[in-house]
């Protein structure tokens, strides 16, 4: 079973399966497990197929299947087949497969299905309120996000909830702590989740404003003059890059919190240490060619590539065996 799951992370994730291979072993298999039941609620509400009444049904099922609400296993076939991604595909056919090892595996315990299913269920709805938000938008009919409030609360239930249920797995498993400093791990560790995804949002503006989809907050595109279908044309940002580069800042902000969430973790927690610094580094290195470059254009997809990923592998594993080393190298790609 565990190989079976293996191979469904291996193929469907690239820069995560690097973090989840060098997680300590006693929190792999939640953590890894964890995201592959989101990457099937995410790849269903993403279908972009039907109407999207049908895929909120779909998912609500499939949400059902996971909190043990129903036996009854939803009917992906006809999303499967349309998924270009071959991955996808592979993952629609085979939700049997996580969704018996959340059940089943003894390399769960009881208090980690609760924490699964918590962190699915916040997931899931967040992925429905999208649906429910865009409906099924086209380029000709862009939805926009209206608020920061709305903003933040995105964030928070598809990525700030992921760094919460990982402090869980930490604490859980891996090393004591007091009160205060599990506290203090919580807050940063929702931040990092927040980071993460806020990155995700700023290089994905060109494909989601295609798809019809707008994550920058309506009100805020206002304040500047702009509507969400400015954001189709790359020759306005210029006017756009006094937004953008407030939400750069605010990134690295909620960055600088995840770093943070570095230092606190124990100096002997070599694996989970590195597991951490590969994010942010990677999402450094993004915010990076973010900035220096025009993100209105389609054409031009903001990925940090294979090569830069393995030199980010080889300097966090270095810097990963000492706390001190770690900070050093996270600070020192802080603008």
């Amino acid at each position: 079973m565990e190989r079976d799951i293996d191979i469904l992370l291996k193929d469907t994730s690239r820069s995560f399966y690097l973090t989840l291979n060098v997680l300590p072993k006693k929190i792999r298999n939640q953590i890894g497990l964890t995201y592959l039941l989101a990457r099937i609620s995410d790849t269903i509400a993403d279908s972009r197929v039907g109407n999207h009444k049908n895929l909120i049904d779909l998912i609500s099922i499939y949400s059902d299947r996971i909190q043990g609400v129903t036996k009854e296993m939803p009917d992906l076939t006809d999303l499967s087949v349309l998924q270009e991604n071959l991955a996808e595909k592979e993952l629609l056919k085979n939700i049997d497969i996580p969704i018996n090892y959340l059940e089943k595996s003894n390399s769960l315990n009881d208090s980690d299905r609760m924490k699964i299913r918590k962190c699915l269920e916040i997931i899931i709805e967040g992925q429905k309120l999208d649906l429910e938000r865009f409906g099924m938008p086209t380029k000709e009919n862009i939805v926009a996000l209206k608020s920061e409030k709305e903003l933040d609360e995105y964030t928070y239930s598809v990525a700030g909830c992921v760094g919460e249920f990982w402090t869980h797995m930490s604490v859980d498993h891996q090393f004591d702590t007091n009160e205060e400093l599990r506290k203090e791990l919580f807050e940063k560790g929702i931040k990092f989740g927040k980071a993460l995804q806020l990155i995700n949002i700023l290089r994905d503006i060109p494909e989601d404003i295609l798809m019809g989809r707008c994550y920058i907050p309506e009100d805020e595109l206002l304040r500047y003059n702009l509507i969400p279908g400015d954001l189709l044309d790359s020759k306005n940002m210029n006017e756009f890059r006094s937004l953008y580069d407030s939400y750069i800042s605010k990134t690295y902000d909620y960055l600088k919190e995840a770093i943070v969430y570095v230092g606190l973790l124990p100096n002997n927690e070599y694996r989970l240490r590195l597991s951490c610094l590969l994010p942010i580094l990677i999402g450094q290195r993004t915010l990076i060619m973010l900035t220096e470059n025009n993100v209105l254009d389609a054409g031009n997809r903001i990925k940090v590539s294979r090569k830069d990923i393995k030199k980010i592998f080889r300097r966090a594993l270095f810097a990963s065996l000492s706390r001190n080393k770690s900070l050093k190298l996270l600070r020192k790609n802080m603008i």
